[in-house]
């Protein structure tokens, strides 16, 4: 191969996708973390539940821990699809972020507690999308 070759080439695999089959490669994973994350709760929930009982009542303490639960499930599924550990820790970030940014605003009594979790749940949501377009590469994007 000459040398022009080599930097088409090259100028090819570096250009993003913009195929169908792209888009779905990073929304099957979207939803491949949604259901994750929604196992690791069911799942480490009754684990919690017996180690600490009252947990639920430690407001602070079990959001922080639903926020573990979620990014075990996911970092798990992640290592089983064979990502690598800087994805898994953006997308375990994006877990916790919500919560630590709304955490003050419910100490200090501006949210209630189910304000707090119903929130720290919903912005879970763009966390994690701004975690994967931030690695997009990773779904052939």
């Amino acid at each position: 191969m000459n040398p022009e070759q080599s930097i088409a080439t090259d100028a090819r695999r570096s250009e993003p996708q913009h195929r169908p089959g792209a888009v779905w490669r990073f929304t099957r994973h979207a939803l491949e973390m949604i259901v994750a994350m929604v196992a690791g709760m069911i799942v480490l929930e009754p684990v919690w539940s017996f180690v600490l009982p009252d947990l639920p009542e430690v407001v602070t303490a079990h959001v922080l821990v639903m926020a573990t639960n979620m990014s075990l499930g996911m970092a798990l599924w992640m290592r089983i699809r064979r990502h690598g550990w800087a994805g898994i820790a953006g997308m375990s970030a994006a877990m916790y972020l919500p919560f630590l940014v709304l955490l003050p605003f419910y100490w200090t009594g501006v949210l209630s507690a189910m304000a707090l979790m119903t929130a720290g749940h919903v912005l879970m949501l763009p966390a994690m999308l701004a975690a994967m377009l931030r690695r997009r590469h990773e779904y052939g994007c």
